[in-house]
């Protein structure tokens, strides 16, 4: 399998900035430019879902301040599979919390 690089964002609404320029909103998935499906396998299409194409993927994480400030929900299928842990900010240690007696 050939890597793509970064892919882009496709949203359920979109919204503009103070320069006029659309940034997605609302539901916020990976998608490859040139495909018609998002990385957890939800047709463009049939959703109705709005393609941003100089809107990169990382730039939907609240922790970025990027294209965030509308979005709503980021879809936890389509974070594991462009290979990031987390969007919170997992850390990679697993401790448990209450252990049993």
């Amino acid at each position: 399998m050939t890597k793509r690089g970064e892919p882009s964002v496709a949203a359920s609404g979109q919204w503009r900035d103070e320069n006029g320029v659309r940034m997605p909103a609302g539901e916020a998935h990976a998608w490859y430019p040139g495909t018609n499906q998002t990385l957890c396998g939800l047709p463009l299409s049939r959703a109705r879902l709005l393609r941003f194409h100089h809107v990169r993927w990382p730039e939907v994480f609240p922790e970025s301040g990027g294209a965030a400030e509308e979005i709503g929900e980021v879809c936890r299928r389509c974070v594991a599979a462009s290979g990031r842990r987390s969007h919170r900010g997992w850390s990679g240690t697993w401790t448990r919390i209450s252990p049993r007696p």
